[in-house]
């Protein structure tokens, strides 16, 4: 008799790994809405939304929230943990701007779901694309 010894992640239900996948996502999600639970970093986000690729210079930034020093280093410090900003030095100012990808991603996954019941998987009208065909 053979001796062999399986993998158990290669012998996993294609399910399994659907659902470890939405686990990770969930996860990343889950870190990036906690970062975005206090208002100033809100309004950090949505200030360098509306700012564009260019972003803002930081001084810039806590201008218009009324926001200095360390109170401002540890919001914005938060957002690039979770991904939603990043920092970028130019010459002696320090650039902040928005990850356009990520807070895409962010929005996509509150509305991908939407109506999916109601709907059979076909897209919706607030704008939900429709669910991808599932194989045999």
């Amino acid at each position: 008799m053979e001796n062999t010894v399986t993998n158990p992640e290669s012998d996993a239900a294609p399910e399994a790994t659907i659902l470890a996948e939405d686990c990770e996502t969930a996860e990343a999600m889950t870190r990036a809405f906690a970062a975005l639970g206090s208002v100033p970093r809100l309004m950090i986000l949505r200030i360098l939304v509306r700012a564009g690729e260019g972003g803002l210079a930081v001084g810039a930034l806590g201008e218009r929230l009324g926001i200095t020093g360390s109170t401002l280093s540890h919001h914005i410090a938060a957002l690039v943990r979770a991904g939603l900003i990043e920092q970028i030095r130019h010459g002696r100012s320090l650039i902040c701007r928005a990850r356009f990808d990520e807070v895409r991603d962010l929005a996509d996954y509150l509305i991908s779901e939407c109506c999916r019941d109601e709907a059979g998987g076909a897209a919706c009208a607030h704008g939900a694309p429709a669910a991808a065909a599932t194989r045999d």
